[in-house]
């Protein structure tokens, strides 16, 4: 599958090095932005477990060449063929180069391939590069009820799908 830009390869989490980049940015900006919940740190601990056993897929994109991790995005499967956008991040050394935009395109593309009939994200106002990202790509708001999932993030204080 991979997803290319000039400056970037997207392709599906394979190693446990791999676990340990996702980890790491995601980690960093959620524990300089907000407080690491332990649902996030499941997540984060084990993402082999927790995304793609149960028919998700962690995105990377990495550095030609060095292969080094810069981004991530996950795709959290539920039933009925609905999967949540989670836990993006781009290196704060790479933001700006359009690493972000290849992410999300690379998961709308992978969401689909899994079956996904619907695509929802949560977010929260203090990000505002990443809210305008993923209005660009074609999410819009809904409230909390319009929600496939209950006992969501606190902290998500916007909620997207994709239309």
């Amino acid at each position: 599958m991979p997803y290319t830009s000039a400056s970037t390869v997207v392709s599906s989490i394979a190693s446990p090095s791999d676990a340990d980049a996702f980890r790491a940015l995601n980690e960093e900006w959620i524990s300089r932005l907000f407080v690491l919940q332990e649902e996030d740190r499941a997540v984060l601990g084990d993402p082999f477990g927790r995304i793609v056993g149960p028919g998700g897929d962690v995105l990377l994109a990495r550095e030609p060449g060095s292969g080094t991790v810069v981004g991530c995005v996950a795709l959290l499967a539920y039933p009925d063929a609905v999967f949540e956008l989670a836990k993006m991040a781009v290196s704060p050394a790479a933001q700006g180069r359009g690493i972000g935009r290849l992410l999300i395109a690379a998961a709308i593309d992978r969401a689909q391939a899994l079956g996904g009939a619907r695509l929802f994200l949560g977010t929260n106002s203090k990000l505002a590069p990443a809210i305008h990202l993923y209005e660009e790509a074609g999410f819009v708001r809904i409230t909390r009820n319009r929600l496939p999932v209950a006992d969501y993030y606190a902290r998500a204080d916007i909620l997207m799908e994709l239309k």
